[in-house]
């Protein structure tokens, strides 16, 4: 898969010396890595998570140093909303949460929340301002990545998708047999097709780009309810996630439903 884990894979072990290939039908970032938004934010669902997504954000502040103009990387960090004081006590767990494990976050009261974001509806109760977060545009690093892999030695395949993954051996649909050591499956939601044993449910989502309102929102905006929303099992989900982009458009999501695919 050339979509941003299959790049991102391809470009650390080509940097190791290692023989890479990557195979991919349509081309880089044209699956899944082309429906997401870019946040890149420590998580705190689980320890697990917390401990994958913070060395991940990590890893990217390291690497924004060198990423072109056109992969769009921002710190903006992120502001989790709450509509209520249900949701401000949510606001103050993930505060302690963040302090116990080095991360710093700040509660919003409705006036700070406005003056941080005045374009929000005045009613809101507040918010945790995470300011160490960060978006990219996703598919633009995407690309970056594999282009520095092949810079680095790797070969890219574009025009043929894997039918089968067997021990040391990938089979594509052409029927060219391609053998390796080690075969990495990142295929995104249709990665269960090549390793049944994977439980992926492909969830359909809607993102929409507006056009550009410089300066309309200055962080990352999150209901505190996106979790519940994005981790459910109902077939229909929506929750408010809003992203600034640094051409002055406003990205807009994000919806879930299982079942469809068209």
């Amino acid at each position: 898969g050339a979509g941003i884990v299959g790049a991102a894979c391809a470009a650390a072990l080509s940097r190791e010396k290692l023989k890479v290939v990557v195979i991919d039908a349509h081309g880089p970032a044209t699956g899944t890595t082309a429906a997401g938004m870019g946040h890149i934010v420590a998580m705190d669902d689980s320890e697990a998570q917390f401990a994958l997504t913070n060395y991940s954000q990590k890893l990217w502040n390291e690497l924004a140093e060198e990423l072109p103009l056109e992969c769009e990387y921002e710190r903006c960090g992120t502001i989790w909303v709450a509509a209520n004081e249900d949701e401000m006590d949510e606001a103050r767990k993930k505060q302690n949460y963040y302090a116990g494990h080095g991360i710093e976050a700040e509660i919003l009261d409705t006036e700070t929340l406005l003056e941080a974001e005045p374009n929000l509806a005045e009613a809101l109760a507040g918010g945790l301002l995470v300011k160490g977060d960060s978006v990219v545009y996703q598919i633009g690093a995407a690309q970056y990545l594999l282009d520095k892999a092949v810079r680095l030695g790797a070969e890219v395949r574009i025009g043929n998708r894997a039918k089968m993954i067997t021990q040391g051996r990938v089979e594509l649909m052409g029927g060219e047999i391609i053998a390796a050591d080690h075969i990495i499956n990142a295929a995104g939601a249709a990665a269960s097709e090549l390793s049944p044993e994977l439980r992926i449910v492909k969830r359909k989502g809607h993102l929409l780009i507006t056009d550009r309102y410089n300066g309309f929102i200055r962080h990352q905006l999150i209901e505190l309810g996106y979790l519940r929303s994005a981790h459910g099992r109902d077939a229909d989900s929506v929750a408010f996630n809003v992203q600034p982009r640094n051409t002055g458009q406003i990205l807009l999501g994000s919806s879930r439903q299982f079942g469809s695919e068209s």
